[in-house]
């Protein structure tokens, strides 16, 4: 029987983050992904002959300590330049945001440009309190560390800084919803949309739910190329990013097998013991990490005899029904989205017209329904780089909002529809764009769930909401990475921080481990 230190279920980029810091400390390391192929959602794929994307498009969360403690420059990540945000519109120029998150604005009136920049660096610096909450592990409120209570400090003391005016403000719009934040200070509908689509990008709310606002303090305390706020497409796509955290991973030491499904986490009084797998192999490890979801981790591995039932329900209770669908278009040129020069092309283009436009296109989404009038964010991959698709043809690559998971009416029925709508909304920004396409690619929530295995076709693994964050990812119990089963851990984007390729949760994990058996 073969036996390893560690066994890592799962090959995304958490995964793989996770497996090559503890390989680098001299541990003995395995890998077990189901697929056929490493990366999870982040691996490029054929969706067409000679066409390439993968269901995460942009980059805008990779932590630098995941750089520099995989030496990711070293093994062939190269970071493209920061991609300009691009509010598209039918009735005015677009309205472009450059460098990170809108450093300069083009397309506004001087006024509005103003006050977008009050109203940024606002935001950047109640964004960068919860920054360093966001990049470690989540305190034992009960059992606090020296160390963790010396960051709390830390965080008290950056609040104290910001001043009384600024930290009364931090404290009132916490909670608030991100439109009520964006019509106090701005009056341009094209912004107030972009900021309303990128709060609630991956989450069940519209721009007036409470606490929508988190959802943009999240994407601002991301980072790129030490830029906060900042995205870019990176040289080779999201695949390349998943290539040299797979070399690094190799160059540790670390044993990977694809095609090898868990069938469950082997538990023997009370501690994890190993695995086995669908073919009835066994491996023994005197530690298991999970990179796939909570839920399939807990209910479906471990199985719930060997846990609690109080633990139980709140696993069971995680709310992570997906509401956005990935768009991929194969085209046989690029499209030409009105008013939008070469460099936006080479963007992110962003369909959000309005706030109100975003809360009206949630609506049917509480209902089981898909959005007549969706939003999106769409980038054009092969213009940066141009090996994703045949010399002169394109791939469009969007992710769109909403798309339930439990559509009323079935995704059979539903999808051709959606599709349609979606067409629709392309075709009023980039005319013509429907005679380009050679094939398009919809998936769903439901088939990212089954083609991606997370449940609810949920990118974050779990709804990034205010109960569901923090010391409460993804329940009380296993918040910290530990869980009730001895010797099993979490590093997936169910745990904390959330998700996004940040490779934070796979690394914060991995320095769990090493810090509890030396």
């Amino acid at each position: 029987m073969t036996s390893f230190d560690a066994i890592v279920i799962g090959g995304g980029h958490n995964g793989l983050t996770a497996a090559a810091t503890l390989a680098k400390s001299g541990r003995k390391v395995l890998v077990l992904e189901a697929a056929s192929e490493i990366g999870g959602a982040a691996r490029t794929e054929e969706f067409a002959p000679g066409f390439r994307a993968a269901p995460a498009h942009l980059l805008n969360r990779l932590h630098p300590e995941v750089v520099k403690t995989l030496e990711l420059e070293r093994h062939g990540l190269a970071l493209g330049p920061i991609a300009p945000s691009v509010a598209l519109s039918r009735d005015d120029k677009p309205l472009t945001l450059h460098g990170a998150y809108g450093e300069s604005l083009s397309g506004a009136s001087a006024s509005e440009a103003a006050a977008w920049q009050e109203l940024r660096a606002q935001l950047l610096r109640y964004a960068g309190i919860l920054k360093p909450l966001l990049a470690r592990r989540p305190p034992e409120l009960g059992n606090m560390s020296l160390m963790e209570t010396s960051a709390f400090a830390m965080t008290g003391l950056s609040l104290r800084r910001l001043g009384k005016e600024d930290m009364r403000d931090f404290l009132r719009m916490l909670l608030m919803n991100v439109s009520d934040v964006a019509d106090e200070h701005l009056d341009d509908d094209r912004l107030k949309g972009l900021l309303a689509f990128d709060a609630t990008l991956g989450s069940h709310l519209g721009p007036r739910s409470p606490t929508s606002l988190l959802g943009l303090y999240y994407r601002l305390a991301g980072e790129f190329g030490r830029q906060p706020g900042a995205q870019a497409l990176p040289a080779g796509g999201m695949g390349a990013v998943v290539a040299a955290i797979l070399r690094a991973a190799k160059a540790a030491g670390v044993s990977i097998r694809a095609d090898a499904p868990v069938a469950r986490i082997l538990a023997e009084k009370g501690r994890a013991a190993g695995v086995a797998l669908d073919s009835g192999e066994e491996i023994r490890a005197r530690t298991v990490v999970s990179a796939i979801n909570p839920h399939s981790t807990f209910l479906d591995l471990v199985g719930t005899r060997e846990i609690d039932t109080g633990f139980v329900r709140r696993i069971k209770n995680i709310r992570m029904k997906g509401d956005a669908a990935k768009l991929h278009l194969a085209l046989d040129r690029p499209p030409e989205f009105s008013g939008v020069d070469a460099a936006g092309h080479r963007g992110r283009l962003v369909i959000a017209p309005s706030s109100d436009h975003v809360e009206r296109a949630f609506n049917p989404a509480k209902y089981g329904e898909f959005s007549p009038e969706p939003v999106m964010e769409i980038t054009l991959p092969s213009l940066s780089d141009p090996t994703l698709a045949p010399d002169g043809a394109c791939v469009l690559s969007a992710v769109v909002q909403y798309a339930p998971y439990a559509l009323k009416e079935g995704w059979e029925a539903g999808k051709p529809k959606f599709l349609a709508a979606i067409m629709a909304r392309l075709e009023l920004y980039a005319p013509g764009i429907g005679r380009l396409v050679r094939h398009a690619e919809l998936l769903t929530p439901a088939d990212l769930e089954a083609r991606y295995r997370m449940p609810g076709g949920h990118w974050h693994h779990g709804e990034l909401q205010a109960d569901q964050m923090m010391m409460s990812r993804p329940a009380f119990g296993a918040a910290g990475y530990d869980t009730p089963v001895e010797g099993l851990f979490l590093c997936g984007a169910g745990s904390h921080p959330g998700g996004g390729v940040s490779g934070v949760p796979g690394l914060n994990a991995a320095r769990r481990i090493i810090e509890m058996r030396g």
